[in-house]
């Protein structure tokens, strides 16, 4: 199901789940979680930094992996 952000009514909430996760409980029990869609994609390309050296084009770095497999 997908409802947009006035329907939902929780800006406040939305503008912290940019940066955290936001965990809701009813009467103490987990019922769901909101988050950033894109915060998985922000986490894997911070851990790629510095894997490719700046001195090689994607395109070589490309080539030079399809070789290894």
């Amino acid at each position: 199901m997908s409802i947009t952000a006035t329907e939902l009514k929780l800006g406040k909430y939305l503008q912290l789940a940019e940066s955290e996760d936001i965990s809701i409980t009813k009467n103490g029990k987990f019922v769901a979680k909101l988050s950033n869609s894109n915060a998985d994609r922000v986490i894997m390309a911070k851990s790629l930094l510095g894997v490719i050296p700046a001195d090689i084009t994607l395109e070589e770095a490309h080539a030079e992996r399809t070789n290894k497999l």
